[in-house]
């Protein structure tokens, strides 16, 4: 196992793809490290300590949504992003609250499966490629035998020579396919037909799974049917792989581990969780607000959920929030919910210097991905720093002017400043362009000046 990640060490992680916000990056490293923590306690102390779940507060666009997503990655964790105001109460139309852990449950699955096929590949295309060989060259038929007691009887032996010479033979073909030289050849493959009868559900709130469970019924009813396909070796190669992958894999250590990982490190990132916050006093049933925080309370509390690879307790899960809490606060919250997230960090605004640093620094930088992707047109595009700093100071008048949507604003600023080197770049292979801040001026101007087309366009 991989030694884990120090707190100073998850900080300049997420230092090399997200701009700013330091007291978030710290608050999530903490947490992060904290689990590691956990698991080296006194087993009869580690069910007792539970997560911090963290609320981010801040605008759109300030690096909330990245700052999980990166953390997950780090963590290889199961991670799953949604937004609380897709959720209504149970008994209303709208999406149950517990599916969110039978979809992170799904994610885990898949990632551990995913895992173990990576582990069994090597095994599985040594099986394949005898299969294929199998194919271009068919073992010779049993040799015929007959009992000598029988009158007339012959007993027929295979000669060692012969046997010999297709044991040649076959290495000879296994060379040739290991350099690629059989691509080319056509073989006749089986394949799984995994068609099966349409079946639509309406279902109401708490019933997203019954068509999948429907499904697997369905296909353990149905005799499954194969269906023989003529396909170039290489492709023939990948279906076979993925065949004795299937078979070698241990699902239900698959589902065990999963589970467990779901349990001891999965991340759900509520978004919009300002959305839910009631702002004033209503009479009646709040649906859409108060009733969705008290669905929510006992999965953040830690319940079990039940679902169709068996139960999972959410003790341990880890819950990041977000919002912007322009009009409403977090003290708005049920107390209840308030008192589950004891850690609030608030995300500052993006101005025009961080929005140099967005365009230029980061790994997966804005002029990284521009400059990359004209390459693959055979066009080398430039950007001067007057030109990146002319760019970040019109998002940041932009953004002033109307909604503050932090960084996502520079990427409708990108590509209304290149949709003419975009569409133009198969004809201009070759070309060296560079954008200055002229250039930038001349494609913006427009817009800033006329606000109306700038709230449409920008």
């Amino acid at each position: 196992m991989e030694r884990p990640l120090t707190p100073k060490e998850i900080v300049a992680e997420l230092d090399k793809y997200i701009i700013g916000q330091g007291e978030a990056k710290r608050c999530v490293a903490i947490a992060l490290r904290n689990r590691w923590r956990r698991q080296q306690v006194p087993k009869e102390l580690r069910d007792e300590i539970a997560p911090k779940n963290i609320i981010m507060i801040g605008p759109t666009g300030v690096g909330k949504t990245e700052i999980s997503r990166r953390l997950a990655k780090l963590a290889q964790a199961p991670f799953l992003k949604i937004e609380a105001s897709k959720f209504t109460e149970v008994g209303y139309v709208g999406r149950d609250v517990e599916s969110m852990i039978r979809d992170l449950t799904e994610l885990a699955i898949n990632m551990q499966k995913r895992e173990e096929e990576e582990e069994v590949k090597g095994k599985a295309r040594d099986m394949a490629e005898e299969r294929v060989l199998d194919l271009l060259l068919p073992p010779a038929p049993p040799a015929a035998f007959s009992s000598p007691a029988l009158p007339g009887a012959v007993e027929v032996t295979e000669e060692p020579a012969e046997a010999d010479t297709a044991h040649k033979t076959r290495e000879r073909l296994r060379k040739l396919l290991r350099e690629g030289k059989l691509n080319e050849r056509l073989v006749e493959i089986e394949v799984s037909d995994r068609g099966l009868p349409v079946v639509e559900i309406f279902s109401t709130a708490g019933l997203e799974e019954v068509d999948l469970n429907i499904k697997d019924m369905l296909s353990g009813l149905f005799p499954k049917k194969t269906k023989r396909r003529k396909v170039k070796v290489p492709e023939a190669l990948d279906i076979l792989v993925e065949e004795e992958a299937q078979k070698l894999i241990d699902m239900d250590k698959v589902v065990k581990q999963a589970i467990q990982r779901v349990e001891q490190s999965g991340i759900i990132f509520f978004d919009e969780l300002d959305k839910i916050a009631s702002r004033e006093q209503t009479y009646g049933p709040d649906v859409s607000r108060e009733g969705v925080q008290r669905d929510i309370l006992p999965i953040v509390e830690g319940t079990t959920v039940m679902t169709k690879y068996g139960m999972v307790k959410t003790d341990h899960i880890l819950f990041i929030a977000a919002g912007a809490f322009y009009v409403s606060k977090p003290s708005d919250l049920i107390p209840e919910l308030q008192g589950r997230f004891p850690i609030r960090v608030e995300l500052e605004s993006l101005g025009k210097e961080e929005f140099i640093r967005i365009l230029t620094e980061p790994q997966n930088a804005l002029i990284t991905q521009y400059v990359e992707l004209m390459k693959t047109e055979n066009v080398q595009l430039s950007f001067n720093k007057e030109a990146i700093e002319e760019i970040a100071e019109t998002a940041a008048k932009i953004n002033d002017k109307m909604e503050d949507i932090g960084a996502r604003r520079l990427y409708t600023i990108m590509e209304r400043l290149l949709d003419e080197v975009s569409f133009d770049a198969p004809e201009l292979s070759g070309r060296k362009i560079a954008i200055d801040a002229g250039y930038v001026k001349k494609k913006l101007e427009e817009f800033l000046k006329d606000e109306d087309l700038s709230r449409y366009i920008l």
